[in-house]
């Protein structure tokens, strides 16, 4: 691995693709800065050895062009303070201004670069702008893990430029070592908990899994499906038809493999996907045909959770119901305390994706997780065993 760690940047000028795609609140408030805090170690590594640095980063999904409610402004002043330094920021995006403070940058300065998504030019990768974002350093940090599963211009296509000089930086590093922990060094009983919405977006992952977990938890609305390929009545309840056969097949898949799976036996069943509706706590293989499951039973949480208890590596995706209403957030709630519980006892767990990331700092016990990923996608697309083309990019030709 290109580790930053063995490396001395003194006196050069650091390009560093950091991930701020932060959450702003309608005052263009930054409502978490988690992304923005991880990424200091890597800053202050480049920095301390004597180089300067220059950042570039997205945020959110601009159509195209400049646009106020995606600049990257809220970031300045607040990563100012977290670094105790004056940040320069290019704000005509990436013109001669911008050369020019980089031709001028010197040796403990920092530059942020204004969205890269203001230009088409990032999300197609194309190779003319990753030379341009390449020439205005000497050496190319990739530390922006929540978005490496893209073959974007400054997450993949900049690093043939800098054939001797690219590296993986101190988070990505992280994330990496976590995940290969997680596949080829997890101990034994290893219980992953998979849930969200839908079977569809999990089935990849759900296939890698199957031979190296001994416990497979299926909570969340993706869990009816499997419960209607197994012959349940499962209501008005989100179901994907067209994933009923895909559903058996995984099944058949565990019984094979010696994989415990465990399904929802009660569901917190309303009339209404509403937190105002009427609830009542059914079989959730025999839910009225006028209501929804929309969260996992006490009895399933119980069950879960002492599953959970019993194992030495954890592994969590997906929340249980419908998270972001008071009413069905029991389940999920349940799974985050019990993956903590987990850890104090000495296993190893590991959390990601938005929902299930949000319950832990909701319930304030990330500290008790072993790792928390920045990347939800980026995660789950390497837990399916794909690579992802950021580090590609940086492991080729080293």
């Amino acid at each position: 691995m290109k580790r930053i760690c063995d490396v001395n940047f003194k006196g050069k000028k650091v390009l560093i693709r950091v991930d701020f795609n932060v959450p702003l609140n309608h005052n263009r408030q930054i409502t978490d800065d988690t992304r923005i805090v991880e990424s200091l170690p890597t800053i202050r590594k480049v920095l301390n050895d004597g180089a300067s640095v220059i950042l570039m980063s997205h945020l959110g999904r601009p159509k195209g062009g400049y646009e106020d409610d995606y600049s990257l402004t809220p970031i300045v002043p607040h990563l100012s303070k977290l670094l105790n330094k004056n940040i320069i920021f290019t704000r005509d995006l990436f013109g001669p201004k911008t050369f020019e403070a980089a031709a001028k940058l010197k040796p403990g300065e920092i530059i942020l670069m204004e969205n890269l998504r203001f230009y088409p030019e990032e999300t197609n990768g194309d190779v003319e702008f990753a030379k341009k974002l390449a020439s205005l350093g000497d050496a190319y940090i990739n530390d922006a893990f929540g978005t490496s599963h893209r073959e974007h211009a400054s997450t993949a296509t900049i690093a043939q430029f800098f054939p001797k000089a690219k590296y993986f930086g101190l988070l990505l590093e992280n994330e990496i070592e976590n995940l290969e922990r997680l596949l080829n060094q997890s101990r034994s009983p290893f219980t992953a908990i998979i849930g969200g919405a839908k079977v569809s977006s999990k089935i990849e992952i759900i296939k890698n899994l199957l031979p190296k977990v001994d416990n497979m938890i299926i909570g969340g609305g993706m869990a009816f499906t499997f419960i209607k390929a197994l012959g349940g009545k499962v209501g008005d309840s989100l179901i994907e038809d067209d994933k009923i056969d895909i559903a058996r097949e995984i099944v058949q898949e565990m019984m094979l493999k010696g994989v415990n799976l465990y399904l929802p036996t009660d569901a917190v069943a309303s009339d209404a996907f509403s937190n105002e509706a009427n609830t009542k706590v059914v079989s959730s293989d025999d839910i009225p045909e006028d209501m929804m499951g929309l969260d996992i039973g006490p009895k399933s949480c119980r069950r879960f959770a002492e599953i959970i208890n019993n194992s030495q590596t954890v592994l969590w995706n997906g929340p249980m119901g419908v998270f972001e209403m008071d009413k069905f957030r029991q389940g999920t709630k349940a799974i985050a305390i019990a993956t903590a519980s987990a850890t104090i006892s000495g296993a190893f767990s590991a959390v990601g994706g938005g929902d299930s990331v949000a319950a832990i700092n909701q319930y304030n016990i990330s500290d008790q997780i072993s790792y928390v990923s920045t990347g939800g996608g980026a995660m789950l697309e390497y837990l399916e065993g794909k690579i992802l083309p950021g580090v590609k990019a940086i492991l080729n030709g080293k």
